[in-house]
């Protein structure tokens, strides 16, 4: 063989070697990439969340999370899916423990619906609202010439109250009361939305004495939507605030993947058109006490 016959097959095994790489050389497919985190579940049941709410207040309760979800996803190096819902169990699968998820929303309803599905959650950060707050309070209602001024007026009312899972509109608004010294029926009337107990107590007869637990939260929208007209109610008392808007981590969710997301979150303050985008001065902030629990006590969340 002439040397040049022996270049040429050199150089005609260097360039196979070079577009077949070592997955042909070893005569196999290269294994696929091991230990990559499985996707990660957004649920937002924010009632401030645009899907979950209506634009009629320009620049209030449209917050966009489907950006939120993004900038997740490029943080976690990992496939992050954004759901909406009112409620855990319409978008929480029977076996929820085994898949991860983040869920952002008010703090007494998520930790109420994941005690109900036996998911397994933990607090790890709050958001905070365009002043910088994290908490919520409960409105308690009269008609404006009603002649109840304050919380202690309202002895022998019609009180409308919020479900059991809504904090600030429940077990709040019966502290408050309780301290005024007002007799609570044993049997309450609940009014699901805020808008149902406020229109109620506007439509009854004039001799009806009745009162509604609005949170503090939802009356921009009462009067923006035209669900009542400005003027229409007036606040006779204020409860004590209540933490509002948490995100969780739920699920298989591991302690380093938890303090990835946690880190995550709290660098959402770095980015001001998503802060702009959640309506949010600080982004998310650090619990001031831990929130949450993976257990949370139904027996307890049922007899409310």
């Amino acid at each position: 063989m002439t040397f040049k016959q022996i270049s040429f097959h050199l150089m005609s095994l260097v360039a196979f070697l070079a577009f077949s790489g070592p997955t042909a050389f070893a005569g196999e497919t290269a294994p696929a990439k091991q230990g990559s985190p499985q996707s990660l579940t957004l649920i937002v049941m924010d009632p401030l969340a645009a899907p979950l709410s209506c634009p009629c207040v320009k620049g209030y309760a449209q917050r966009d999370y489907e950006k939120l979800g993004a900038y997740l996803e490029k943080e976690l190096g990992r496939k992050v899916e954004v759901k909406f819902s009112e409620s855990l169990a319409k978008v929480v699968p029977d076996k929820a423990n085994q898949r991860a998820y983040l869920i952002i929303g008010k703090q007494s309803v998520v930790l109420a619906d994941a005690g109900v599905l036996k998911l397994k959650v933990q607090g790890i950060a709050r958001l905070s609202d365009l002043k910088g707050s994290t908490t919520q309070t409960g409105l308690i209602v009269v008609p404006t010439k009603d002649p109840a001024q304050t919380a202690k007026d309202l002895q022998g009312y019609r009180i409308f109250f919020g479900p059991s899972e809504c904090d600030e509109k429940h077990l709040a608004a019966m502290n408050i009361l309780k301290k005024a010294h007002v007799s609570i029926p044993e049997k309450l009337e609940i009014s699901e939305a805020c808008s149902d107990g406020a229109c109620k107590i506007l439509e009854f007869d004039k001799d009806v004495r009745a009162a509604a637990v609005i949170s503090s939260y939802a009356k921009p929208l009462l009067q923006g939507c035209g669900t009542i007209k400005k003027g229409d109610l007036r606040v006779v008392a204020e409860t004590k605030p209540v933490p509002f808007v948490t995100a969780f981590v739920g699920g298989d969710v591991n302690t380093a993947e938890q303090k990835e997301i946690s880190t995550a979150l709290m660098n959402v303050v770095t980015q001001p058109e998503l802060c702009k985008s959640l309506e949010s001065l600080l982004g998310f902030v650090t619990l001031d006490n831990p929130a949450g629990s993976s257990q949370p006590n139904t027996a307890a969340l049922k007899k409310k």
